[in-house]
């Protein structure tokens, strides 16, 4: 069976008190008085930093339903910024709009199911159900410039929206920035405001060697890019690498980020271990789409200088500078072979080789992209379970997790961003006890086993248990972590002979399961 679980505390959590129950036995913690705590709690569920608390039981049980509908129904809904990691600065009456334009692309279940009663769209009301509206961030507080963005269901039913014309001006003389992206419902209601990642305002592409010294324009290997080509300069031609339906294409529309990995040369293709460090020009390098996983060939990275390729530069890439891809192999004084792009399809094409300059090849304009670094930052959350008109913003975001103690106790530390007090961690079901110690910083304990099960002393496997979050009003944000509870062994009551059989069994399973099993305590661990 498992072995007995050494963190206890209170009354199980997400259950109703009995009062005719024994008080449980409390942590090492010291927990506040109960008097205390519902001086600290006001009404909204908040609670002062460095205060331990749980939602009162009969709040506590209507949430356990709520969130056991949230986790097998899986209504999350996910709102995912993409956008370039630096931007160039506009002068005077010109606009540099933004390239790639920022996206924002809303993924999830979510976001299809039917309104509750009393938010009902109107009869023959058609058209999407939220639009938004993005901008950047004001330094004086005033309003800024906004883009409407209008969403449109793609293939993969995801709702896809651009905005092409946003720019920073001279004016402004902020060195980062960030996008902000407004969401409002049907009818007016506010879904929320959400940011970006930062990002750094350049007053042109920088044509001087790059040096190691200074990375911050510098791309690394496992680093996220995107590439366009524009041919003869023109905005309005401008095509971006992309991937649609298992396949590369060059899109006039969308754009796609690619981790740029260093590859290894004399590993296959099948099976390449990626390399750290800068990305140099005449290295080799695999570009992977981040959705889909899909990827070229092996491509030696070239630097280009008005339309030739530089055979012999060795340099670190920056952001916004002019490249080509060139396929390896091919014949001797050749000038090789170079990704390109034909319309909307992604083809070879063979370069020429220059004759005065033998460490020169001639190539044409669609065989020249420009590589810029990217940034992503993803939102999810459900509005299922809330019973509440208030934004869903801000939403907290998980970083890490990070386990301590054991024996008597074990808590464990939730790094990220966006916490607030108003936050209570759950496992599965079931509501951990949380203390809230900064907006980058939450702790819980971790609940007893038992909680998840009368049976979990005669399970054999390992509970894995997804950890979320779950706002004072109800609103539900799922992440990406998850936490297992791991059982040691010992046979059920019943004759010796069955006994044995599932001591052999069990000892068998173990062994496959972990290594580093003790005779007295729960090992746990954290998988992503």
């Amino acid at each position: 069976m498992w072995a007995p679980w050494a963190v206890k505390y209170g009354r199980r959590v997400g259950l109703p008190a009995d009062p005719s129950a024994p008080p449980g036995p409390l942590t090492h913690l010291n927990l506040l008085d109960s008097s205390e705590v519902r001086l600290q709690s006001e009404a909204d569920g908040r609670s002062l930093p460095g205060s331990w608390t749980r939602s009162p039981p009969e709040h506590a049980t209507i949430l356990r339903e709520g969130v056991r509908r949230c986790l097998q129904q899986r209504c999350e809904q996910t709102v995912r910024i993409l956008h370039a990691k630096v931007a160039q600065k506009s002068y005077g009456n010109e606009k540099r709009f933004f390239c790639p334009p920022p996206c924002v692309y809303l993924a999830g279940p979510g976001w299809r199911v039917k309104p509750v009663q009393g938010q009902a769209h109107q009869a023959g009301e058609t058209g999407p159900t939220v639009c938004g509206y993005m901008g950047l961030d004001s330094a004086s507080g005033s309003a800024a410039e906004t883009q409407k963005l209008n969403f449109e269901e793609q293939s993969d039913s995801r709702e896809f929206g651009c905005a092409k014309t946003l720019y920073i001006s001279d004016a402004d003389k902020r060195k980062h920035f960030r996008l902000v992206l407004r969401l409002v419902l049907r009818g007016g209601r506010e879904l929320g405001t959400f940011h970006s990642r930062l990002i750094k305002v350049i007053s042109k592409p920088s044509q001087k060697k790059q040096s190691l010294k200074n990375t911050d324009l510098c791309i690394s290997s496992g680093s996220k890019v995107s590439l366009f080509n524009r041919l003869r300069s023109q905005t309005v031609s401008t095509r971006y690498l992309s991937v649609e339906d298992g396949a590369f294409v060059a899109s006039a529309r969308q754009w796609a980020a690619f981790t740029l990995h260093l590859a290894d040369e004399h590993c296959s293709q099948e099976d390449f271990p990626p390399r750290e460090g800068y990305v140099r020009y005449g290295s080799l390098v695999q570009l992977v789409c981040t959705v889909t996983g899909i990827t070229l060939p092996p491509m030696i990275i070239r630097k280009v200088a008005k339309q030739y390729a530089l055979l012999d530069v060795d340099e670190p890439i920056s952001q916004l500078h002019k490249c080509a891809f060139q396929f390896p192999g091919g014949p001797p004084g050749g000038g090789g072979t170079y990704l390109c792009l034909a319309t909307e399809k992604v083809v070879q094409f063979q370069a020429s080789p220059c004759l005065k300059e033998a460490n020169r090849a001639l190539l044409n304009d669609s065989s020249c992209w420009t590589i810029i670094g990217t940034e992503s930052v993803e939102f999810s959350f459900s509005t299922s379970l809330a019973c509440t008109r208030e934004p869903v913003t801000p939403v907290p975001l998980i970083s890490t997790l990070e386990l301590s103690g054991g024996g008597d106790v074990a808590t464990l530390e939730l790094h990220g961003e966006n916490f607030h007090a108003g936050l209570k961690v759950w496992f599965g079901d079931v509501e951990a006890e949380t203390m809230y110690r900064s907006p980058r910083s939450l702790v819980c304990v971790v609940p007893d086993v038992a909680a998840f099960g009368s049976d979990w002393r005669w399970l054999r496997t390992p509970i894995t248990v997804p950890v979320s979050l779950v706002r004072a009003d109800g609103l539900f944000y799922p992440s990406a972590f998850s936490f297992t509870f791991t059982p040691e062994y010992s046979a059920r009551p019943g004759p010796p002979a069955a006994h044995e059989e599932q001591a052999t069994d069990a000892d068998t399973l173990l062994e496959s399961i972990h290594h580093e099993f003790t005779r007295t305590n729960f090992h746990l661990f954290i998988q992503t």
